[in-house]
This record gives C-alpha cells, structure tokens and sequence, in this order.
C-alpha cells in the first residue's frame, strides 16, 4: 500500500481571458486533481443575485473577505498529495487594487500562513471575450488585472512561472513539465 505524499499545491491564475478555464477543463480531462469552478466567481454571482446589481465599491471589502475565506477553506481541504487551485489568496491584492481598496489585516495574515508551492500565471491570450457573465469594457482594464494580479504574488513572497499562449493540452503539458507531475490516473 503507497502513502500519498505530503501535499503540494499549485495556482493558475491570470487575468479575465487568460484561458483558465481551457486549462481547467485540461486538467479535469486528465484526471489530475484541480479546483471545479472558480470561488470568486461563485461568490461574486451570489453577490449580484442578492443585491439586484453589480458590486459596487462599497460592496467591495465584503465580497473580498468572503472569497479570502473560500481561499482558506479550499486550501485547508487538501491533505495529501498534488492539488492545482484556480486563483490563490495572493490574487485578493490584484482584485483590490483594482477596486482601489488596499490590503487587509486578514488578508496579509492568509497570504504569510497558507502557502502555495508553485504558481503558474497563463499569459493574457489576444482574444478579450468572455462566455460567462463577466463583463469587460475595455481590453485595458483586462491588461491592468493581470498586471495588479502578477503584482500581488511578487509582493506576497513568490517567483511566478509564467505559461506562454498556447493551446489548453500543450499549457498543461508546460506546467506538468515544471512540477514533476505524477502521470494522470487512466480508466484501464
């Protein structure tokens, strides 16, 4: 009987139109264990249902506290081995500068005690649309996200890897080749 190995985590983030989700349904694919959704989003979602509209900035420090939240819970839920999270704590810097909120007490303490092995930031593809319900007006508010986003994880303490633009297969191929990734579970 294997002993699973002591957990490792990894995020995969990057702004609006990154291509995480691609990567996710990838890795999903592959059967590699991997955050199903996104927990801000979610979160964001029963936001907007409960008050009728979109945040608005005095929604703001509310929305980030509960998505920190969701961050630590699903962090503290894996035990044992591999695990790729979509976002990790650090993008609560990116997503409140944004919102010209500054850090947080609760949010500094998170990104010092829950750490993260490895993150992997999916380079901004060309294309600014979205399927889902996030609306973005101006392709320089996308580029502006990525940027405070790559900039939270440098201020927390990490060297992010940054994946280049390609197809979701060869992104997840690159990051399995960074980590050493034991091979996906097979159906045979």
């Amino acid at each position: 009987m294997s002993t699973p190995h002591p957990p490792r985590r990894f995020v995969i983030t990057g702004g609006p139109s990154s291509g995480k989700e691609a990567v996710f349904d990838e890795l999903h694919e592959r059967r590699l264990p991997a955050s199903t959704g996104e927990i801000a989003r979610e979160i964001y979602r029963k936001h907007r249902d409960r008050l009728g509209r979109h945040l608005q900035v005095s929604d703001r420090r509310d929305y980030s506290r509960e998505v920190l939240e969701g961050f630590i819970t699903e962090y503290c839920a894996h035990k044992a081995g591999d695990r790729f999270y979509n976002r990790g704590i650090p993008d609560g810097y990116g997503w409140d500068a944004f919102f010209g909120l500054g850090p947080y007490p609760e949010l500094e303490e998170a990104a010092r005690t829950y750490r993260y092995d490895t993150v992997f930031v999916l380079d901004a593809l060309d294309d600014f649309t979205t399927a889902d319900d996030t609306v973005w007006a101006r392709e320089r508010e996308i580029a502006r996200v990525h940027q405070l986003i790559i900039q939270g994880y440098y201020d927390a303490g990490y060297r992010p890897i940054f994946v280049p633009v390609d197809s979701a297969p060869a992104r997840v191929d690159f990051i399995l080749a960074q980590i050493s990734a034991p091979p996906a579970t097979s159906n045979t």
